[in-house]
């Protein structure tokens, strides 16, 4: 039901709905549309326009869809920690997802070196996706520190691949703008691919988990996609570089 084409379509406000009905799924099939509304944050129009690229006609319809799809499902209710992983695994167990990484892997194929860049968590998980990478044949550094000074020569022939949560970091974005003003190709990692980093790479991949901040805004958004993600791309490429 909620298949990657349907999340890659969503706007963040309709996110705020997606979020809502993973979390409280069995509570949202009795919900009235003012309810679910209120839960998220939202109008109703925001909760139709979300039914709507549910491929549902209406609300209605969609509480009946998601009734026989929790049903189907024929599993006993887990913490939602673990059911917004299952659900993530669900949404790219398909050939779009399979061609989205097969294009990734192309745009590194004949790179010389590529650069993985982060901070924060994303800064330790760009650490982890360097070695991965090394690990496999394909030469790979990674940056971690916002303000690390960048020359020219790290450019030639480079793709970067910049990991964000929100897309949105300044240090990062300004990192990614003088990649792209070195015409060096970029790769998004990103939670959704209307955020800034997304639009200013050449290729992105968003994950769309639900945002989990903590003690004044520290985040703590799973990373489990994002490590299947350049794990599954590194494999891929793997099968193409000299044994």
């Amino acid at each position: 039901m909620f298949t990657h084409t349907a999340l890659a379509s969503l706007n963040d406000l309709e996110m705020q709905v997606y979020q809502v009905v993973i979390k409280q799924s069995e509570n949202v099939m009795y919900m009235t549309i003012r309810e679910l509304a209120d839960a998220a944050g939202v109008s109703t129009t925001t909760v139709l326009r979300f039914c709507r690229k549910m491929q549902c006609e209406g609300y209605a319809e969609f509480r009946v869809r998601l009734k026989l799809y929790l049903e189907q499902e024929q599993q006993p209710p887990i913490h939602y920690g673990v059911n917004e992983i299952v659900s993530f695994f669900k949404s790219i167990n398909n050939d779009e997802f399979k061609h989205l990484i097969a294009q990734a892997v192309a745009h590194i194929i004949d790179a010389r070196r590529v650069i993985f860049v982060g901070a924060g968590t994303s800064g330790t998980l760009g650490k982890y996706g360097a070695r991965f990478f090394s690990n496999i044949g394909k030469f790979s550094s990674h940056i971690d520190d916002p303000y690390f000074p960048v020359n020219s020569d790290m450019y030639k022939d480079a793709v970067a691949i910049i990991l964000s949560v929100s897309g949105e970091t300044p240090e990062i974005l300004r990192l990614a703008s003088q990649f792209s003003l070195h015409r060096c190709k970029i790769i998004s990692l990103t939670n959704s691919e209307n955020s800034s980093l997304a639009k200013i790479a050449d290729f992105n991949l968003s994950y769309h988990m639900p945002l989990i901040r903590v003690n004044g805004g520290f985040d703590i958004t799973t990373q489990v996609p994002v490590l299947y993600i350049l794990e599954t791309i590194g494999r891929q490429l793997a099968q193409y570089l000299p044994k």
